[in-house]
């Protein structure tokens, strides 16, 4: 996977080094040359716990500042202990260079003040991650390993429109020309219950592959908008059955097929079936020729 070198990056991605900061880092140089020449030094025992509680003294108050990564960064840098490299690796929807970025928003600049649990928080925290595991590799390396979110659905909500997971949750609103092979749901209620009616309806292939929408219906049942218009209206208590039995009727008596609005398979004991006005007026002037059959029949009825 590819690798980034930390000194390629300016601009939104390093944070200004702030004053106390920049004393900070001095501070930590002339702690470690100090330290360095007082190995020469035949200090007094007494001086090495001076100088150890004067030190200690200096480091707490900035923590209590809350200045502790640049401390350490101060105290590290000389050391060759620089984020000079950060591998990602696992992402796919997610820019590589907004995971840099949040990773350096976390105010670390070296290995040792790198506070990783922080990291992942916040990577965690994009959108697409599902979640991230973060390594230091001393001296100069940090390794990134993403697992992202898998888009389930297209859920629509009012007006506006969701890529969602298998659990419902929201990831980004849908804005290109991708996922259209995606389940597309609509309604209160519906990313929630989503993942439930798709394994169901998968138990009827032949109603399955028909569906072009799935309509949640007062956060309590669906209706299935099929490819040509159709409407099938499922009850609340056991839908898969109700599905069942639609294909059922079409397979032998072409019932979707037919010139209808929708099958309604809401009440328990029968099916109502909408014509369209086309196929209603047909069967209107069918009714009423009938009537007037009948009643002429009735008439040249014998005695």
């Amino acid at each position: 996977m590819p690798s980034l070198n930390r000194p390629r990056f300016s601009g939104p991605v390093f944070q200004r080094v702030s004053p106390l900061a920049m004393k900070a880092q001095r501070l930590g140089r002339k702690l470690i040359i100090a330290v360095k020449n007082a190995r020469d030094l035949p200090l007094p025992r007494f001086g090495f716990v001076a100088t150890g509680l004067l030190g200690s003294t200096a480091l707490y108050g900035m923590v209590l500042g809350g200045h502790t990564p640049a401390v350490i960064d101060a105290l590290a840098e000389p050391m060759g202990l620089s984020i000079e490299t950060v591998d990602v690796t696992g992402y796919s929807e997610t820019s590589e260079i907004d995971v840099l970025q949040t990773l350096w928003m976390t105010g670390a600049q070296t290995l040792p003040a790198l506070d990783v649990g922080a990291a992942r928080t916040a990577i965690e925290a994009m959108p697409w991650i599902e979640s991230a595991t973060i390594e230091k590799e001393y001296p100069n390396r940090v390794k990134i390993a993403l697992v992202e979110r898998k888009p389930f659905a297209l859920w629509q909500r009012d007006k506006d429109l969701w890529i969602v997971d298998h659990e419902g949750r929201e990831i980004v609103p849908y804005a290109t020309t991708r996922f259209t092979d995606l389940p597309f749901v609509v309604g209160p209620g519906a990313a929630r219950e989503a993942a439930d009616i798709l394994d169901k309806m998968a138990l009827v292939p032949e109603l399955d592959q028909r569906i072009k929408a799935y309509v949640r219906v007062g956060d309590r049942r669906w209706d299935l908008r099929l490819d040509n218009g159709v409407v099938v209206r499922l009850p609340e208590l056991e839908p898969i059955e109700a599905a069942a039995t639609v294909m059922r009727l079409d397979r032998n008596e072409g019932l979707l097929g037919r010139d209808i609005l929708s099958v309604d398979m809401r009440l328990p004991d029968r099916m109502v079936v909408k014509l369209t006005p086309a196929a209603k007026t047909r069967w209107d002037k069918v009714v009423k020729e009938r009537d007037k059959l009948w009643k002429q029949a009735q008439k040249e009825k014998p005695v």
